[in-house]
């Protein structure tokens, strides 16, 4: 996989989240939404992206962030220190939704509902609690809202992108958080003030986390 699993976990965790993964590929809770479910590589990293779902051809690739908007994700990253080889390798991608949540009749992508969320809960969850990292990295609205008791309820990317908070799970997985807008090329905040200014704020602050450049090393 390109990184030394052993420097972040040991085999036992290795593979339970392989197994974790095995068993999300077979899901298929929600009938509304399309799969197979997606995942990023199985790799014990102390970064965890959190991402909101998948698209089409994520669906049709198997790979997380693999079209349009991982172009630009992995672009922001890169300036960070890691290209797209590096981040699928070292760093784990996850999801708040991991199968594809179809089209909203208005134009888009639809935005999975209350229940899917919940449903979907677990899986990245579970991830979080074999990983235990200490970088999270939410990228965009839905994955930001999984995080109510740390970055608060119904906050705006102005008053959350190119800051750092601290997570502490109910199990007592200690984390930084650091907020990420979503790359999507329907997106205008990123391209405007004051997403401009905030964006590399946020990525700097990426770049500077003992966390993350761990990982330039690895």
């Amino acid at each position: 996989m390109g990184i030394h699993l052993e420097r972040f976990g040991d085999g036992d965790r290795l593979s339970h989240l392989r197994a974790h993964h095995r068993a999300l590929e077979g899901c298929r809770r929600c009938p509304a939404m399309h799969g197979p479910p997606v995942h990023g590589e199985s790799v014990l990293s102390p970064v965890m992206l959190i991402g909101q779902a998948p698209g089409t051809k994520e669906i049709e690739q198997g790979r997380p962030f693999c079209w349009t908007a991982g172009k630009t994700l992995f672009r922001w990253l890169q300036s960070a220190g890691l290209d797209e080889h590096q981040v699928r390798s070292r760093v784990l991608m996850s999801a708040v939704c991991r199968c594809f949540p179809g089209k909203n009749p208005k134009g888009g992508d639809r935005v999975p509902d209350g229940p899917e969320v919940q449903s979907c809960s677990g899986w990245w969850q579970g991830e979080l609690e074999l990983c235990r990292p200490r970088l999270i990295i939410p990228v965009g609205k839905l994955a930001i809202a999984q995080f109510p008791d740390h970055l608060g309820r119904g906050a705006r990317l102005n008053d959350l992108v190119g800051r750092q908070w601290p997570f502490r799970s109910a199990s007592g997985i200690e984390a930084d958080l650091i907020p990420l807008p979503h790359p999507s090329g329907a997106s205008t905040w990123f391209k405007m003030e004051p997403g401009k200014r905030l964006l590399p704020q946020a990525l700097a602050l990426i770049a500077d986390h003992p966390t993350w450049r761990d990982l330039l090393q690895a």
